[in-house]
């Protein structure tokens, strides 16, 4: 590995828009983010799925195809 090329991997905290802060190393300083893993909806459960199954129906009765 090449010596004086890499940059400094050093202790970091990350601080989200709800609160949570995490500290970790990073090649940045501070970072600041909107979401994190204690407030995306995803991670908490919460997420929203858009219903998709009807759409198939919809267009079957549009153009007039039949399920075979």
């Amino acid at each position: 590995m090449k010596k004086d090329i890499h940059p400094e991997y050093a202790e970091t905290t990350i601080t989200c828009a709800c609160g949570n802060v995490i500290q970790t190393r990073s090649t940045g300083k501070n970072m600041h983010v909107n979401t994190c893993s204690a407030c995306h909806p995803f991670y908490t459960g919460k997420a929203q799925y858009v219903d998709t199954a009807g759409r198939v129906e919809q267009f079957r009765r549009r153009y007039g195809q039949n399920e075979n």
